[in-house]
């Protein structure tokens, strides 16, 4: 949220030269929290994960959506400035619980439920470690184009991290940002998504930095129900002394059933202030 307007504006142009016109469908329109879609009518399953941009479908109005990590794990190195600190952090189920509010509306609560980290300084021969319940977030995706037919898709995403009480683990702060995604079919059954995000964080002296998150993705079917994608996601920051992260991303999907979807796959640190890599393992179904 594990987490380019330029980029987004350049692929919305380019995908929106090759719209198709849909076949007539269902109107769904009607249907909201309390009436919902029939099964019937339902778009085909899409989720926010594994890969790190956003999805811009959102889940059939009265439907509910999981997507969770069996387990997500970091690791960095950090030998800048002559030190030689080690980083490890590890999430065991962290939850993307998803409800759809109406045809082009849900409602998301994003938990970690578990975490453990684990700080090594090799120099200075310390070691700090911390786990139990992290942050939480509520986020709201609207999609205001193609989310049921077309060749693109658009979708904004408004989030808050709830201010809980401070730990090892949280900040205690009030956070937030908003996300906004493209997605594009490609020739050659090629799938492609661009996310830009900004993200108010505190800066821990009083006031609030702003992250910048682009990112890029392209996926495709590789043999039956096993497809995979790669990705680019990058971090900046106005935080004095930041620096740009960049990591290369690869991941693999694999369908179980219509509801119902596996993932694996690792993320690579191609800067040095970015993690080392990043696998994970997970698992995403709705009812």
């Amino acid at each position: 949220m594990n987490h380019a307007p330029v980029k987004t504006t350049a692929l919305g142009l380019l995908c929106a030269t090759g719209l198709m016109a849909a076949e007539p469908l269902p109107d769904k329109s009607h249907h909201h929290l309390f009436k919902p879609t029939l099964r019937a009518s339902m778009r085909e399953m899409s989720t926010d994960r594994p890969d790190q941009t956003e999805s811009p479908h959102t889940v059939d109005a009265g439907h509910f959506q999981v997507e969770m990590d069996f387990v997500n794990a970091t690791f960095d190195s950090d030998r800048s400035g002559g030190g030689d600190v080690r980083t490890r952090d590890y999430s065991v189920l962290p939850l993307n619980l998803k409800v759809g509010l109406l045809n082009n509306v849900d409602l998301q609560f994003v938990l970690d439920t578990h975490v453990n980290s684990r700080i090594e300084d090799r120099v200075a021969s310390t070691v700090g470690e911390a786990s139990g319940f992290g942050d939480v977030q509520t986020r709201l995706k609207i999609n205001l184009w193609g989310n049921d037919s077309g060749s693109t898709a658009f979708a904004m995403m408004p989030f808050v991290k709830w201010p809980l009480a401070k730990s090892s683990l949280r900040n205690g702060e009030t956070e937030g940002g908003v996300i906004f995604i493209v997605g594009c079919k490609l020739p050659g059954d090629w799938s492609s998504a661009v996310m830009t995000e900004a993200d108010f964080v505190s800066s821990g002296i009083g006031g609030y930095d702003t992250e910048f998150v682009n990112s890029i993705t392209f996926s495709h079917a590789i043999v039956g129900k096993l497809a995979g994608y790669l990705e680019l996601f990058t971090v900046a920051s106005t935080a004095r002394d930041s620096r740009w992260q960049g990591q290369a991303d690869v991941g693999f999907t694999y369908g179980l059933n219509d509801n119902t979807q596996l993932d694996f796959g690792c993320n690579f640190g191609v800067t040095k202030s970015a993690p080392d890599f990043n696998p994970f393992v997970g698992l995403s179904f709705r009812f």
